[in-house]
Formats: C-alpha cells, structure tokens, sequence
C-alpha cells in the first residue's frame, strides 16, 4: 500500500506562495493555501471599478527569464504573454518642459543625454560594464543559493572578486558621481533605487547591478492584459493540480509539539494541520507577531530599515492624455534635500515626487474606450514615522493638480473613477509590517545571509518565501526565492 503524500500549507496566496505551491506540487507534494485576503495575489493584484481596471501594485518587471525558467522547472508552457516597453520609462523634472525618454537601445539613450554630458556614451558603457560585472560575479554565487548561517553567507562573499568590495561601502548616489557630472542624469540612474523602497542615499552601490538589467540584460516588460494575468494563470495551474486555496482565513497563532511546529491557528480559532508548513507573510514580522520571537518584538521591528510606504491613486479619466505615456516619473528640483526628509517625517510633502502608470497605453481593454486608466504611487514614510493619514485627501488633489499641469491635460475635472490607498490600506489588507510596500529594505546588513532565513531557527518544518526572506524584493526575485525554499524542503523532507 503507498505511503500518503507529504501535506504542505502554504500561508499567504501572494506570488511567493503561488509559485512555492506551484513548484512543491509539480514534485508530489500534497499542497493546499491560505490566504487572509478574498482573492489571490497579494500585492500582486488588481483593482477593478466603473468599468476601469488597474494594476493594484506592481506594474512592470525585469528579469523576466526567471519566469521562463519559472514555467519551465513546472513542466509547463509559459502562459504570459510579454510586452516590451519601449521607452522603458519616462522622466520630468519640475520647471522644465523637457522630457528625458529612456531608451533599452543605447545609441537612442545617448541621443537623449549627449547634450548634457561630455562623452556621455564613453561614461555609460564604462558604467555599465562594472554593473554587469557585479550581476554575472553574484547571480548564482550569492543571489540564487540558500546559506545554512550568516558564517557561510560571509565565507562565499569572499569568493565574489574583491574589486566590487568598495561598492559594498558606498551608495549608489556616490557612485553615479565617480562617472557622471550632469545632476539629471545622476538622479534618472537612480531611480532603480527606488524600486528597492530605498533612496539612492541609503542604498548600497552595488546595486547599480539594476541599470544594467534594465539597459542591458533585459529590459522592462508588463503582461498583455494587465500584471494580475500572472497570478491569474498560476491560480489556473495550481487547480488543475488539485491545489485548495481558502480566502478570508488569518493565521493568528500556533501549536508546538515535542519535535516541531504542530498545527496554526486562524482567527476564528480553527487547526491547520500538515507535515511542513511555507509562509508567504512578512519573514521578519510573522516571527514576531505571529510566533512571538524575542528577536522579532514590535521594538526591535522598529529598529531594522524597511522600505518606504505606498500612498496609490487610482483614476479613472475621461479622454486619451497625450502627455502621459505608459511609465513616468514626475520629479521636483530638490532631490537630494527631498530624499533627506521625506521618509522620516510625519507630515506629508507639499511637492511630492510620483510615478504614473497608464496601463491603458498599451492595454486599451482596461478602460473604456476614449478613455485612460492611472495608477499613480507616491512614496512615503512608513507608519513608524507618518502614522496620521487624515490629510490623505488633500494630498491627492495636490498631486492629481500638479499632474494635470505637467501633462497639459485637465484630469481633474474629467474623473471618472477615484479610488486611494494609505499606507495604513496597505498594512491591512496585505499585512504589510507599518505599511511597508516591499518588505526589509536593502541595506548591506540585511541581504543575502543578514536577512531572515527562508528555513525557521525552532521549527524544523517551517520555512519562508517572499520580498523579506532571501533572496529579496522584486517580482523575479520573489519567483528565485520560491525556488531557493522549495529546493530547501526536497532536501529536509522527502516526498514521502
């Protein structure tokens, strides 16, 4: 008679418990999902209202391999059908009606910026070059692999070449000034800093690592039918495996027995019970608020770095804005001085910095025809620090004035559909720790082996997956992280 399959339960349905359920289950697992919000995907979600449909959070990736190599370890053909952006972004400045298109193709970009830096394609490919170097010497050595302890993390960042050692020390800003002298060319390559919820002040340089996959390596690509498609067609997998995912359920305790972790507890007190158990929850707050580690109280949370918080506005707009193409960002003059203050302070700027994504520039089906769908992101301090958010209103309107100014286009009064997110919405829904949109922020204390662990320090049954946990935030960094914990659990626990 075989043996019963091994139970794996995976908390939270968000991308890395998507594609850990996916993973686990192609190799015999017995897998089922629970998930504390009414639909699947996390932050990785959808907003759909008047006839208008917005992606809820990420709105574009790079790396996208790592979903070809993804579907491909799944024995399944890639269902996502890619879209290119071309240009990958655009940027404005206050005051200047000048736009700065950024280009994939370099000889475009150099057209762009040749004007206000002498030599300016020499300096990019010498730039690019050393941030290439730093992606290939620690893509599979220190970003794709699980470490046992802190001891080894340590020991293999001695075998990455020593010359990418200063980069460790300074920030990216710093850096960008040891190759370019025009200030908005400095603040445009920096912007990727921003992607990791971290100013390029704070953020380590070797993470310039992240111009070369948007200008080199790969690009910037979003789904053809908006970003939820990607949750959507692993849903879609995961029940043709006979995958269970219950909605509307929140871990809020635990049982322990002699030898590990026994079952998890919900909110209305049921057990949930399985041989090894993966959870897509925050890896530092879950230990603390929902195991209660003393390494992990609410005071000692406080003190790690996170990434800044998201303050979202979704429009729906009557007409098609000329102005605005699929990604842009929309800058002040004060960079630095903006960068200084603003994701510690408790009140709300007066000339924000944001992004828009038009999602219907390139998917006209997710609005009405004649018609635009915005999604605009400011970035904000965390609740430690902005935990008042009555003016959110006010803000709103600041901003929706400003854009209709520097795009020459009345939105305001051509809205259809309005919809905000505080950061106190996203902490709620998402259990985001303070509001925190990407998790533990980057700093060279908290990556690789400093983060927290994918596998538990008590429960030998207990693992991690998701933007907190190796190897980091980022959507394909979360599908590399559902491989690092899936190859965990095939080595600890065997299939049967």
């Amino acid at each position: 008679m075989p043996q019963k399959k091994k139970s794996v339960l995976i908390i939270g349905a968000g991308l890395g418990g998507l594609s850990t359920a996916l993973r686990m289950a192609v190799k015999g697992y017995e897998v089922s999902i629970i998930e504390k919000d009414s639909k699947p995907g996390g932050r990785l979600n959808e907003l759909k209202q008047d006839g208008f449909t917005f992606d809820m959070g990420p709105s574009f990736f790079s790396m996208s391999y790592e979903f070809d190599e993804f579907f491909k370890y799944c024995g399944i053909e890639n269902p996502l059908e890619y879209q290119q952006l071309d240009p990958l972004y655009v940027v404005n400045f206050a005051g200047s009606q000048r736009k700065f298109h950024i280009y994939k193709d370099l000889d475009k970009l150099t057209q762009e910026f040749e004007d206000l830096e002498s030599g300016f394609r020499k300096k990019l490919d010498a730039y690019l070059k050393s941030a290439g170097e730093i992606f290939h010497d620690t893509e599979y050595k220190i970003v794709k692999r699980n470490y046992k302890n802190k001891l080894q993390y340590m020991a293999t960042m001695t075998t990455v070449p020593w010359k990418h050692a200063p980069r460790m020390l300074r920030s990216m800003w710093t850096e960008l000034e040891k190759y370019f002298d025009s200030h908005e060319i400095k603040v445009i390559f920096s912007l990727v800093g921003f992607f990791l919820g971290a100013t390029p002040f704070d953020t380590p340089a070797v993470y310039k690592l992240l111009n070369y996959t948007e200008l080199v390596h790969d690009g910037y690509w979003n789904i053809k039918g908006g970003m939820y498609r990607i949750t959507e067609a692993l849903v879609k997998e995961l029940d043709k495996r006979g995958v269970k995912i219950v909605y509307n359920t929140e871990i809020k305790g635990f049982q322990e027995n002699g030898t590990g972790l026994k079952n998890f507890v919900d909110q209305h007190g049921k057990n949930w019970q399985a041989d090894i158990y993966v959870s897509n929850s925050d890896a530092a707050a879950f230990r603390g608020t929902v195991l209660g580690r003393k390494k992990y109280t609410e005071e000692k949370l406080d003190q790690l770095d996170w990434t800044l918080s998201p303050f979202t506005i979704y429009l729906g707009v009557k007409g098609k804005i000329d102005g605005l193409h699929h990604h842009n960002y929309f800058l002040g003059n004060n960079f630095k001085e903006y960068a200084d203050k603003i994701f510690k302070t408790s009140v709300s700027p007066e000339k924000p910095y944001y992004y828009v994504n038009v999602n219907s520039k390139s998917n006209p089906e997710c609005a009405p025809e004649g018609c635009e769908n915005l999604f605009i992101l400011c970035p904000m301090p965390d609740l430690r620090f902005k935990k008042d958010w009555s003016d959110a209103e006010s803000l709103a309107d600041n901003i929706i004035e400003d854009l209709g100014k520097r795009c020459e286009y009345d939105i305001k009064n051509n809205i259809i559909s309005r919809k905000l997110m505080t950061p106190i919405e996203w902490r709620d829904k998402f259990n985001l720790y303070k509001g925190s949109g990407l998790g533990l922020a980057h700093g060279m204390n908290q990556v690789g082996g400093f983060r927290p662990s994918n596998k538990d320090e008590e429960f030998d049954n207990l693992y991690y997956v998701g933007a907190s946990t190796v190897p980091g935030t980022g959507l394909p960094i979360v599908v590399i992280s559902s491989k690092l914990v899936t190859e965990r659990v095939l080595h600890e626990h065997s299939l049967v």
